[in-house]
């Protein structure tokens, strides 16, 4: 974990207390125990887990430097990435993290409640159903998600999840550039426009890894999100 604290304050400006430290060793013993029962992450060493995982997560940093964001939903987050270490890092975030699979929904409410985050909510939905609720749909001040989708698909998953004025964050493999370009006519239907693409360097890992950053310009039309399944099968 001292390796995870420097590399943490090196890359993002990030200084890791003890107890920030505590609260991640017990998050990567659950996942490594709860990993080999349920096939949650393809990651499946400590080493990996602090790098494509925890730093990956923090990375998220790099697109809203120092003004956090208040509330943050988390779509498709698996075992908890990025929304749970943005947590950690942030103790007054509110938090929404959204995922379909109930094994990694029961995982996600196993570690806040193991770690006691309060001002968090785990929620079994699609993402497609979420963005029609009025409970949720243009509430947040940033929308994140991590590898669910194409940027054309994703785009609709995430935009009408933001209020206006507020940003969303996909974060991306080296695909990240081409994709955002490509996606530019889905975000403007959407309300949203590409603001910036952001470069990210991981210790040990090869692959070029970029943060897509859109803003939220423009109210979502009613009609978006279409029904689930639909954006996949016909992106915009």
């Amino acid at each position: 974990m001292e390796t995870l604290a420097r590399d943490a304050q090196a890359l993002f400006n990030v200084h890791l207390s003890g107890r920030q430290l505590a609260a991640l060793t017990t998050y990567e013993k659950e996942l490594l125990e709860w990993n080999q029962k349920f096939n949650l992450t393809a990651i499946r060493d400590a080493e990996s887990i602090r790098t494509k995982h925890f730093l990956d997560s923090f990375s998220c940093i790099l697109a809203w430097k120092t003004s956090p964001p208040e509330q943050l939903i988390d779509v498709g987050t698996g075992a908890g990435f990025p929304g749970i270490p943005l947590k950690i890092l942030y103790p007054n975030l509110k938090l929404t993290l959204v995922e379909s699979v109930g094994k990694k929904v029961k995982f996600c409410q196993h570690i806040v409640e193991v770690l006691g985050l309060e001002q968090v909510k785990v929620i079994q939905a699609r993402a497609e159903d979420l963005g029609q609720d009025a409970q949720h749909r243009e509430e947040y001040d940033w929308v994140v998600a991590r590898a669910v989708a194409n940027l054309h698909v994703l785009s609709e998953f995430l935009i009408p999840l933001a209020r206006v004025g507020g940003n969303i964050l996909a974060q991306k493999g080296e695909s990240g550039p081409a994709e955002a370009q490509s996606a530019e006519e889905a975000m403007r239907l959407l309300g949203g426009k590409l603001k910036q693409l952001i470069p990210v360097h991981l210790p040990g890992v090869a692959d070029d890894r970029y943060l897509v950053v859109m803003e939220k310009v423009a109210a979502t039309p009613p009609k978006y999100p279409r029904k689930p399944g639909i954006p996949m099968k016909q992106p915009l």
